[in-house]
Formats: structure tokens, sequence, C-alpha cells
């Protein structure tokens, strides 16, 4: 659940305004600071204060494999500080941390969630540190970074339709969200939880925005295989557990499909599902240099280039390039993403998904 110390209702308060994402997305945020801080560069002073503390611990709901690449990746650049990883779902994350701080324990340094609304409340909280990178000044876009400098958007991935190649021929697959509800597809559908994935709960609110909740009363009828991660789909669907899924990330499809996988993307007649997902650090971090180094680790080309072709994920660096084979992201309809109405919805989302598919 989303709390603060705030009620859910109290929410975006402020004089301003931001919209996270790209022309497609409507994700605010408030700005309760007169201005953001102006960006740090990485000096050697930096580097050396980092070192002394030895170490940064990062929770991230990206899948374990990338999180690792990651980790290993910024400590061949700074040798000297381990990353400690903890990967969990990203309501888990947030979960986590509420969680540690109800208790005064400090353990986080920085955080990444496929949940944006996540953000919204830590902002509101004031439990956030404003910490602007070099590369986020100079190449994120306004609508890419928190106007008080909390946060940028480390990350945007998509939520997909997908198929087993070898259980269904292309001319076969659905097409659209719709095309899962035909009777062809009763027990051969596998969909991941919002109560346990962001990248799901973001989702299934746009969905129920768009197509209503009466779509997934219908879909709950299909005999759906029910999973927890947005990066179960993909893999049970390698493994012919399941014919479809309904969604699930679309990084992993990249993943299993380039490396031989029999896996097929759909990208929605009616839309795809967006996900923003940022990155931040906290005003209580134990390690507050090496969070510094590792947030602008994180944007800068050398790890945006990495989340792409080896986690399949999308960046808005405008110095990283979309992989050969993929289709752009700008050529795909997505969904509006909303971060504050996540935030504010999302007990009730949880509630009502979880009455009509009985988990």
């Amino acid at each position: 659940m989303r709390r603060s110390k705030f009620s859910r209702r109290d929410i975006l308060k402020g004089s301003s305004a931001l919209t996270l994402g790209l022309s497609s997305t409507s994700v605010l945020f408030t700005s309760v600071l007169a201005a953001a801080p102006p960006a740090e560069a990485v000096t050697p002073a930096l580097i050396e204060a980092a070192k002394k503390e030895g170490k940064v611990v990062y929770y991230t709901s990206v899948d374990l494999p990338l999180a690792e690449k990651i980790a290993k990746s910024f400590e061949a650049k700074y040798p000297g500080i381990a990353v400690r990883v903890e990967r969990t779902g990203a309501e888990r994350v947030f979960q986590r941390i509420g969680q540690e701080y109800s208790s005064k324990i400090y353990a986080v340094d920085a955080v990444n969630s496929s949940d944006a609304a996540h953000f919204i409340v830590w902002k509101r909280d004031g439990i956030l540190q404003p910490y602007v990178p070099e590369d986020v000044a100079k190449h994120y876009a306004a609508d890419h970074k928190d106007a008080d400098g909390m946060f940028a958007a480390f990350r945007v991935g998509l939520s997909i339709i997908a198929y087993n190649t070898k259980l269904v021929k292309a001319e076969e697959a659905p097409k659209s969200h719709a095309d899962l509800l035909d009777p062809k597809w009763i027990g051969k559908l596998i969909k991941a939880h919002p109560g346990y994935s962001g990248t799901i709960m973001t989702a299934t609110y746009q969905l129920s925005r768009d197509l209503g909740w009466e779509y997934f009363e219908k879909l709950a009828q299909q005999g759906v295989m029910q999973v927890q991660s947005a990066s179960d789909p993909p893999k049970k669907l390698a493994l012919g557990e399941r014919a479809v899924q309904a969604d699930g990330n679309e990084y992993n499809v990249f993943q299993i499909k380039e490396s031989g996988g029999p896996v097929e993307p759909v990208y929605a007649a009616e839309g795809t599902p967006l996900v923003i997902g940022p990155n931040g650090i906290f005003k209580n971090a134990p390690n507050p240099n090496a969070a510094r180094l590792f947030q602008a680790f994180c944007f800068s080309p050398d790890c945006q280039q990495l989340i792409v072709d080896v986690g399949g994920q999308r960046s808005l660096h405008p110095q990283v390039k979309e992989k050969a084979g993929r289709k752009p992201l700008n050529d795909i309809k997505t969904l509006k993403d909303d971060a504050a109405a996540v935030e504010k919805m999302g007990e009730e989302i949880r509630a009502h998904y979880s009455k009509l598919f009985k988990v």
C-alpha cells in the first residue's frame, strides 16, 4: 500500500506540476522547492569520498540479471565501491522502504521503481535527496526529470502482449487486447499481478481507464495463469507453459527472442501501456557520496546504452541508440501514463483486480 505521512487523498500540493515521460504521457509531480539544485559533475573528490564509504545499496525492480550487470559495470568503472543489489517487485520495494523508514532504519541509498507513483509519495514525504547529474541537466528534456531535482526517468518500459511462436502461428496471433477475449485463448493466457509489479500496476490503471474494467472482467473468465512479476510471463511463455502473455515486460521478451527463444512481441492496436521507471537517492542514505556517484553513472551514456543493448529497456538519453531489429519506440502507439492517478487509485486497483481474478 502507498502509505505516507499524509492521507492518500492529500496529494499534489504545491505551486507547479511536471509532466514526466514522452509526449504520450501525463505523469504529474509537484514542485515543493524553489528550483532544482545546479548540476553536479563527477569529480575526483566525489569519487574519493565514495571509495571511503566503499559501497552503495540499490533497491530496484528491474530484472535481477540486468540489475547485476549495472552493478558490475559500475564496480568496474569505480574499483573499490561495491554495489549491493536488492531486487524485488516495485510494490514490494515500496512497502519495504516504507517499513524501514517507519522503524527509522535507513538502509537504502538509491532506488529505481517501475511505478513512478512511488516517487510522488517519497517526494511528498520529504525523504528524497535532490541531486542532478550532469547528463540529466545537459541531455534530458524538462518533462523527463523532476523540477526539483529529486529524480529522473532512468528507463522506459512497455507492458506488451507476446506469443510463443512454437504454439501460435503469426497469422493467428492476437493483434489487440480485444483479441485476447476470443474463446480460443481460454486456458492459454498468462499475466502478472498489480499487487506485486509496478509495471503491471501502471498497465492495469491505463487499460482500466481506456478499455474499462469490463475488459478485465471478461479477461478473468479466460482461465488466465496468474503470476507475480512482470518478468514472469515472458519466461513461462518461452517454456511453453502458456501460448500467449496478456501482459509482461517487453525487455524480457527482447532478451529471450534475441537469444533464440520462441517468443514474439505484439503491440496492441488499442495502444501499449507505457511505464516510466525513475531513479532517485534518499536523504538519509547511509552512503551519500556513493549514492550520488551511482546516480550519475546510471544516467551516463554508457549505462543507458547498457540497459538498452543488454537489458532490452528503452532510454530517454538522446545519445543512446535503439538496438537494430527492435521496433522503435516512436513507432509504437502507447497509452498515457499518469503516476498521480496510480498513486491515488492504487489500493482500489489492487482490490478490484484481486476480486476479479480471485487472487
